[in-house]
């Protein structure tokens, strides 16, 4: 007992409950405190990374396809066009073409034949897989939305005409056909070694022996024909002057 006749349990547990009354508001308003900035955060981190909309594993898989292949480079990103005036949008042919349309487009080009001075669709159908060519549509029909990791690679400035160059081969797509290094061997089944061309070698380095006949052939394209022919595509007016110097000064420096 106490002095003053309450039990000393009974004072035990109001200071405790005293003491817990004190504390557990100051904890609570130091975790708020605590946990607000992380939560702030953690939700910065998430929307910094999170998607533009969420999209089908097929449409993702057709939004990296374009990229990798260089499709934004003649019909712009997303196919919003806006590259050259011979290259269309992709924005409305979901709603002109049909599946079995793109599909065709896409496997036997279009235009080469009509017209090989111009811009022309080059004739896919022995490079890309028939399961990328229906993610291709996929995204296409789906309207080409924004896919944040897939975006092509940046090409590098003050840091030579040969960099520049190297970074311009992938992102064109000429790594898709020529190969790494240039050092070509994909199929084309029906030129005279049944592969496209390496970019390297004495063969290559003997037909085009300066910069101004590489630009010239990237420029003008060649093998104009029917799929399964594989055609070069017709860059000019889609590559500007300084980055057709940048990949002759990258393809100069192949075995």
């Amino acid at each position: 007992m106490s002095p003053r006749g309450v039990p000393t349990p009974v004072i035990d547990g109001a200071i405790w409950l005293l003491f817990f009354a004190l504390l557990v508001p100051a904890g609570v308003v130091g975790w708020v405190i605590g946990h607000s900035g992380s939560k702030t955060a953690a939700t910065t981190s998430v929307a910094s990374t999170a998607p533009a909309a969420a999209v089908s594993a097929p449409v993702a898989s057709g939004a990296h396809i374009f990229v990798q292949f260089a499709c934004a480079q003649c019909h712009g990103p997303q196919g919003g066009g806006g590259v050259s005036p011979d290259v269309p949008a992709l924005t409305n042919v979901a709603q002109s073409l049909t599946p079995a349309q793109l599909r065709r487009i896409i496997d036997h080009g279009l235009g080469a034949s009509a017209n090989p001075t111009k811009p022309y669709m080059p004739v896919w159908g022995a490079v890309i897989s028939q399961t990328q060519v229906n993610d291709l549509v996929s995204y296409i029909r789906a309207g080409l939305p924004v896919v944040p990791t897939a975006a092509a690679p940046i090409v590098p400035g003050n840091q030579g005409a040969a960099v520049a160059g190297s970074v311009l081969y992938v992102k064109d797509g000429c790594i898709n056909c020529h190969g790494p290094n240039g050092l070509g061997g994909v199929p084309n089944p029906l030129s005279p070694d049944k592969t496209i061309p390496p970019l390297s070698g004495q063969d290559f380095r003997k037909e085009f022996n300066t910069d101004q006949k590489i630009i010239d052939v990237i420029r003008s394209g060649s093998v104009i024909g029917k799929a399964p022919i594989v055609s070069m595509p017709h860059w000019g007016g889609i590559i500007p002057q300084d980055q057709l110097k940048a990949l002759a000064a990258y393809i100069k420096t192949l075995k």
